[in-house]
């Protein structure tokens, strides 16, 4: 069901808290046996009592394997989100994927950036970013040493 896409915004704050972090993980979402995205870059959206989502680049995402849906949101705090199918391999899940192409200057970090609804998609993995893991090892033995 579509909401209505005017709405008034609504900043976040103390009674809707909302963070925006760095996921630190390496994510990979898989359809149909087919990797969708795959990135060490993802976000990790923190909305009040909401399940944590990870948003993952554009540029992590397969695009090819989306299809834009006619279907939109609205969230007074993010804005209008759009949707978008995945197809691959004969399978399809409708609005699987959404984005803000167009969030609110408080959300503006997940511009370029999707989102996977986990009971649409086969899996979302979040493991260790090994390189991550790397560099702070190295950087903790370079300031002990």
């Amino acid at each position: 069901m579509n909401e209505s896409a005017a709405g008034v915004m609504k900043h976040p704050g103390p009674d809707h808290p909302i963070t925006i972090t760095q996921n630190g993980k390496h994510v990979r979402v898989t359809f149909a046996g087919r990797v969708i995205a795959d990135s060490t870059h993802a976000l990790t959206l923190t909305e009040a009592s909401y399940k944590p989502v990870v948003y993952v680049p554009r540029s992590d995402a397969d695009m090819s394997a989306l299809r834009p849906t006619d279907h939109r949101t609205h969230c007074p705090y993010k804005g209008d989100a759009s949707y978008f199918s995945i197809v691959a391999d004969g399978r399809s899940a409708e609005n699987a994927v959404w984005s803000y192409e167009q969030p609110y200057p408080a959300m503006a970090q997940i511009k370029d950036y999707l989102a996977f609804y986990p009971d649409r998609v086969d899996k979302i993995e979040e493991s260790l970013n090994v390189r991550l893991v790397q560099s702070r090892c190295l950087e903790e033995f370079r300031a002990v040493g």
